[in-house]
Formats: structure tokens, C-alpha cells, sequence
């Protein structure tokens, strides 16, 4: 089993649905890793232990998950759908973020805006080759530039997660620019 296939789980209990293995998050989006654990055996992985766990979380490439000091606790550091707080860090962004999408998205977006959809927060990447492999995981990719200084400056609130993931809540038309072409990606 590699370790992605475990990570994909995991993320889909903390940050989606943590009723399928029978466990409940906390306000702020924290389980119990012994629950965690044993509902991970009973449902689908009955090899998965401790030392599993601490290698999901030490080796995924996006540092998805944390643990508390005592790893009594792990939760998802973004991208819930479920109402959870995270504690967030409100900070000032750098000028530009960047938000990678599907080639398909592109005309509603540029209608629209950015909206969160079915997660709690618009994700942004602070570099375009990031913004690109996000877009991939959805289709053939577009990159949209966000004036995030401005869109701060007129009072929207950003967030970064414990992970260096850029959070807002949603990006009017008016702070966005389609910068790569979906057929130039």
C-alpha cells in the first residue's frame, strides 16, 4: 500500500466526512488519533497503526495534516467542506496569489468570480507552477493572477494555513485576471 493511498483517507475523514469510520471532529477540526486509528482498522486499512499515521504525516508533499504536541490529536490544516475552525492565521498577503483551476472553469470564473463551492475557503497558490498543478488535479489547467494586496486593502481578509496555503472566502471579477491561457499550460 503506498503512502498517498492512506493520505487520500485520511484527508477525505478530517476534511470531509469523519462519520464513515465513526468519529467526530472537535470544533477546531481536531480527532482523536486512537479513535482515528481504530476506525481506520475497522473500515478499511487492518494494518494501519501509529507509526503508519506519523509517516502520512511527516512525508506528504503538502503537509495536509498536524498533530497536537502529544499527537493525541491530528486534524487536516485546510480544505474542509465540513464548518470547522482551524484557527487560521488572518495575515496581509503579498501582492499577487495565484489560483489554479480547469481550463472548464475558466468562463464561469470570469463571470462570477471565485467562490469556495464546496469547501469553506478559495485555496491560492503563492508561485504560478503551484497554481498549474492544482489546476491539473481538475482538468487541463488555467491560472488566474488575484490582486490580493488590493483586494486586503479594500477589506477582504486573508488567511494562511499552517502549510503556506493562502485562504479567502471568495474573489470578486473585479480582483482577477486570467494569466495563462489554458492551452499554454
Amino acid at each position: 500500500m503506498r503512502l498517498a493511498d492512506y493520505s487520500k483517507f485520511i484527508a477525505l475523514i478530517l476534511r470531509h466526512k469523519p462519520e464513515i469510520i465513526g468519529i467526530t471532529l472537535d470544533e477546531h477540526g481536531w480527532a482523536n488519533v486512537a479513535e482515528l486509528i481504530a476506525g481506520i482498522r475497522k473500515v478499511k486499512y487492518a494494518n494501519f497503526d501509529m507509526a503508519l499515521l506519523e509517516d502520512v504525516v511527516r512525508n506528504n508533499n503538502k503537509q495536509r495534516f498536524s498533530f497536537n504536541d502529544d499527537k493525541s490529536l491530528i486534524r487536516a490544516n485546510q480544505g474542509h467542506s465540513i464548518n470547522v475552525d482551524v484557527e487560521l492565521k488572518e495575515c496581509t498577503p503579498p501582492e499577487t496569489l495565484y489560483h489554479g483551476t480547469a481550463e472548464k472553469s475558466v468562463n464561469s470564473i470570469l463571470a462570477s468570480g471565485i467562490v469556495a463551492k464546496n469547501r469553506l475557503y478559495v485555496h491560492l497558490s503563492k508561485d504560478i507552477p503551484t497554481a498549474i498543478n492544482v489546476g491539473k488535479r481538475h482538468g487541463k489547467p488555467a491560472v488566474f493572477a488575484i490582486k490580493a494586496e488590493i483586494m486586503s486593502q479594500a477589506g477582504y481578509k486573508f488567511f494562511i494555513s499552517e502549510n503556506g496555503v493562502w485562504l479567502t472566502k471568495s474573489i470578486p471579477t473585479d480582483f482577477l485576471e486570467l494569466i495563462t491561457e489554458p492551452e499554454s499550460c
